[in-house]
């Protein structure tokens, strides 16, 4: 029987909470491990679904991996066989994709299943295929599995890759791919968050040479890439979640191993709504009370504007604040159903279009058994349930563990009143 979350809300948040490894940041660099024969360390793990699972796709292909503390791991591919690649296990998260640029800069040819991941709109793959064909690279389709195909022939030469969106995971593809290619490669169009500068630092660990500018890099790589020691940086996405959290539920907490460098936007967007915020230090955000906070408009922007993965929590606190707020998510068509089941609480929200939507608060949620229909969808549900007064259950607790660790037991030492059953 799937797990959910039974929460009893209407009490505030307060406290301390810290924030753990970045999830994004995880998957490009597991992914990287492939493209050496020699070990690399990765430190500040999450202990999270879709890392488990990117982990034991590495194991199920012959990797060799060991756990060297509690958040601490060791993966050596000297040995892996990309015929074992589980296409069962690939099925159930997008981040899978990112095994493909490392595979097709290791081994002349591969096949794989369609990654699977949050149904939050069409999200098509023609971006990362059209890219590695312009990388030389050759990608076929038969039913629902791929072949992906090179030649030394054809990867020869200086590129110039132009992708057709600004898509992290393509993005990060292609320098994962480029990074083993003996030659010069200039990626343009490319998307420049938290997660694909940490993969360009590791992959500069490694020994490509990487230059960045305006959503562009250069990047000349080498044939023999070497291991890598990495720290994961603390996840930006799980930071604003707790603080938006806190806001929400009109509680003081103090939010620890906050990367605010990647934040500035929302922080500053805070500041202007009127929330009340403190900074103990550079790595830390104190949120206290903010009665007179208004959220006029939010609109999710490729870095360094604001995250997609924070708009949904910006729509439960937009149903605790006075007047009208705009939610506009451009970028995923699927991203705002969530405030369908914030109706349901008893928000008043007005859809415009699949892009668009009008919150109109304040207004008091009661608990209801809602879905949790993605990731980022439910962690804005289970804020609702803390909002909210009465029980509200949440069901599919596995879709918010792909992305928060241990996040009911967390969010108990704030004082939430909040079990998984």
């Amino acid at each position: 029987m799937a797990e959910k979350f039974v929460i009893n809300g209407g009490k505030k948040l307060e406290g301390t909470i810290e924030v753990m490894g970045s999830k994004n940041s995880a998957l490009p660099i597991l992914a990287a491990t492939i493209l050496t024969k020699e070990p690399c360390i990765i430190s500040n793990v999450p202990l999270i679904e879709d890392v488990l699972k990117m982990i034991s796709i590495l194991e199920k292909m012959g990797a060799k991996v060991e756990w060297v503390e509690e958040k601490k791991i060791k993966i050596q591919c000297e040995n892996i066989n990309p015929a074992k690649i589980s296409n069962d296990l690939l099925g159930h998260f997008r981040g899978a994709v990112l095994l493909w640029g490392a595979l097709l800069a290791r081994f002349d040819k591969f096949q794989s299943a369609a990654p699977g991941g949050c149904v939050i709109g069409a999200r098509p793959l023609d971006t990362h295929f059209d890219a590695f064909m312009q990388m030389g690279a050759n990608v076929a389709q038969r039913g629902k599995i791929f072949y992906f195909s090179k030649s030394p022939e054809s990867i020869k030469g200086e590129r110039e890759v132009a992708l057709d969106e600004f898509s992290v995971t393509a993005t990060e593809n292609i320098l994962l791919f480029a990074s083993s290619l003996p030659q010069r490669t200039v990626l343009k169009i490319a998307d420049q968050d938290y997660q694909v500068q940490e993969l360009a630092k590791v992959l500069k660990k490694m020994g490509a040479k990487i230059k960045t500018g305006l959503h562009e890099f250069e990047i000349q790589g080498v044939e023999n890439l070497k291991g890598f020691n990495h720290s994961l940086i603390a996840d930006p996405i799980e930071a604003g979640t707790f603080i938006l959290a806190a806001l929400a539920t009109r509680g003081e907490v103090l939010v620890k191993n906050v990367e605010r460098n990647y934040l500035s936007l929302f922080l500053k967007k805070l500041k202007a709504f009127g929330a009340n915020l403190e900074f103990p230090d550079e790595k830390s955000v104190k949120v206290l009370p903010s009665p007179k906070l208004v959220v006029d408009k939010i609109q999710s922007m490729p870095y360094p504007g604001m995250h997609t993965d924070l708009q949904p929590v910006f729509g439960v606190l937009s149903t605790q604040t006075k007047g009208a707020t705009l939610i506009h998510d451009p970028l995923y068509e699927g991203r705002l159903k969530y405030l369908e089941e914030l109706n349901k609480m008893g928000a008043d929200i007005i859809f415009c279009d699949p892009h668009r939507a009008i919150v109109n608060g304040p207004t008091h949620l009661h608990g209801v058994e809602i879905p949790s229909l993605d990731l980022r969808a439910g962690a804005s549900l289970i804020i609702a349930g803390l909002v909210a007064q009465g029980t509200t259950t949440i069901n599919n607790a596995y879709q918010v563990d792909r992305g928060y660790e241990k996040i009911e037991e967390r969010l108990q030492k704030l004082g939430a009143d909040i079990r998984r059953i």
